[in-house]
């Protein structure tokens, strides 16, 4: 079944309704590193309910319409999907509890050629549920490997990131725990990939990798750190692409480079001495 853009491209997903407490916010930040330095007071504002602050980063697992790439209608060899890339537009500060809402969309959909695969962009819009208003745009780039040659556009709109060729103005070393992936998936992606050594294994790896999103959230902490002194709402436009897995356990260097109008940024597995996260963008209230 070969994809068929002018249906994705019109395809209705149902609209997600999701409640949360304070106890998901904290969970969530426990998935993404946070609080594993007991003297980082800062830090550990967004793991205790006292006053607490919630990850700019934490929308992208609210009001998620399910893993929509082994559906049917979509015609994806779902087993040879990457995440790719993502983006997040920062509207408002998401409440420590409430309710929110989101309904996704597919935006682009790129024919890259049988060699290379197919690049889908969806949209979802997360809402708070009580008053209308967004609170987040996340935008999410999939390259499915198995699916080009459909005969669709072959260009993408979307410009990629330059890195400085500079040395970094600040580093961030950040480690992550060997239990990160068991404690992430508890917010919501319960891909076997990351819990069974054997199912990672079958996939390539040496053993279960870390949630791409996870490292995201890794990252978002050090440039939480770094560059905003620990103020969530400052965060206005983040864009990043992934590039390598990390293991639980290994520690992430960020690199920051600050441009004219907004932050550049890659991060590093250390152990590895391998790039997991490049052409980072970020830009500030």
């Amino acid at each position: 079944m070969k994809i068929d853009p002018d249906y994705l491209l019109q395809r209705e997903f149902p609209k997600v309704t999701e409640s949360y407490s304070e106890k998901d916010c904290i969970l969530y930040a426990l998935g993404v590193g946070m609080g594993l330095d007991p003297e980082d007071e800062e830090a550990l504002r967004f793991v205790y309910e006292d006053g607490l602050k919630v990850m700019p980063s934490q929308p992208v697992v609210m009001a998620h319409p399910g893993f929509w790439a082994s559906e049917n209608d979509i015609g994806l060899d779902w087993v040879k999907i990457l995440h790719l890339g993502q983006e997040l537009i920062f509207h408002k500060p998401l409440p420590p509890s409430g309710s929110v809402e989101a309904v996704t969309r597919f935006t682009d959909i790129i024919d890259r050629g049988k060699r290379l695969g197919a690049l889908l962009i969806t949209e979802r819009v997360v809402r708070d549920s009580a008053t209308g208003e967004d609170i987040c745009t996340i935008i999410t780039d999939v390259l499915a490997r198995g699916d080009g040659g459909f005969g669709g556009e072959r260009k993408s709109k979307k410009k990629t990131d330059v890195i400085p060729s500079r040395d970094a103005d600040k580093v961030c070393d950040l480690e992550t725990s060997t239990q990160q992936a068991l404690i992430y998936r508890l917010s919501g992606d319960h891909n076997p990939l990351h819990v069974m050594p054997q199912i990672a294994r079958d996939a390539g790896f040496k053993s279960p990798i870390l949630h791409g999103l996870s490292t995201m959230g890794v990252m978002t902490h050090a440039l939480l750190k770094t560059c905003c002194d620990y103020q969530p709402e400052r965060f206005k436009r983040l864009r990043l692409r992934f590039s390598a897995p990390v293991y639980p356990g290994e520690t992430i260097r960020t690199e920051i480079w600050e441009e004219a109008e907004h932050i550049a940024f890659r991060c590093k597995s250390l152990e590895q001495d391998k790039v997991v996260i490049n052409n980072g963008y970020l830009s500030l209230t």
